[in-house]
């Protein structure tokens, strides 16, 4: 299948289409949560932000898809914005349920509808690659109940066939724009990516700052960080993006950037780690 062409395009959009699950946020199986683990959950400094984030993107979602003329592609994205919008009326329910702080802002104006539906796609690569990692340490250590990581469950699946989708709508562009050589994908990818870093600091500087500059690490999130470091996280990160990689067809173009960077930064560990033996049994 040649990346560009009308197949590739029908089999990455109908691959989305087709997996879409209905639900409503409302009725998902909330657990009812002990003192203890609310305010494990409440100390995190990040809802209003991700709740925000989540409006935002369904809104950036829904304003790229009416530029868009082919038919398919444009069910297919119009489908990506229910299912961001959805996500973000999961998180209110979440905040309103449990008592967490956030509030709902005001949406800033989408200047270019473009650069913000591509920054988008990128910047969801970034978090998801991470997130992986974070919630499989998460799930490991106990941090939340089993019945809460379940439903958190259903929105990694959903931002898994997002980045799988962005990648081939991006690669499928691309081609058709004859900018299909390797290295300018991987110069477009870097920019990108360097722009989505800049926005994730700034989300985690801003949720400090709400949470008055306490440490989050320091207050609730011991049972979360026990035995953490920093190997354990990159190894994690990358060995649940080959496992949530590995559901979709072998066909579809996978997010390659992340995990590459992640498979050097491995292997130069391993070889400090070796030297470092060989020159302590010296």
């Amino acid at each position: 299948m040649r990346i560009g062409s009308e197949e590739h395009k029908r089999h990455f959009c109908r691959q989305f289409i087709d997996s879409h699950r209905r639900f409503e946020p409302e009725n998902l199986p909330w657990p009812e949560l002990d003192p203890e683990t609310l305010a494990r959950l409440r100390a995190v400094p990040f809802w209003q932000e991700v709740w925000h984030t989540e409006r935002r993107a369904g809104a950036i979602v829904a304003a790229f898809a009416e530029t868009v003329t082919d038919p398919l592609l444009r069910q297919a994205i119009d489908l990506e914005g229910v299912e961001e919008t959805r996500h973000a009326r999961l998180i209110e329910v979440m905040v309103r349920r449990y008592g967490l702080p956030g509030e709902r802002q005001p949406l800033e104006p989408i200047r270019d509808v473009y650069r913000g539906f591509v920054d988008f796609g990128y910047g969801e690569c970034l978090d998801s690659f991470l997130g992986f990692g974070v919630f499989s340490i998460a799930r490991q250590s106990g941090f939340l109940p089993e019945a809460l990581f379940d439903i958190f469950d259903t929105l990694m699946l959903e931002e898994t066939r997002h980045i799988v989708f962005f990648v081939n709508w991006m690669a499928w562009q691309e081609a058709n724009r004859r900018r299909s050589a390797a290295w300018l994908r991987g110069m477009i990818a870097f920019f990108y990516y360097s722009r989505a870093i800049g926005r994730l600091l700034g989300t985690v500087h801003r949720g400090r700052k709400a949470n008055d500059g306490r440490d989050f690490s320091a207050t609730q999130a011991g049972i979360f960080l026990d035995g953490f470091t920093f190997r354990r996280f990159v190894e994690t990160c990358y060995s649940e993006n080959a496992r949530r990689m590995a559901d979709f067809q072998p066909d579809l173009l996978r997010p390659r950037f992340l995990p590459a960077l992640a498979r050097g930064a491995l292997s130069g560990m391993r070889l400090v780690a070796v030297r470092a033996a060989a020159a302590s049994a010296a």
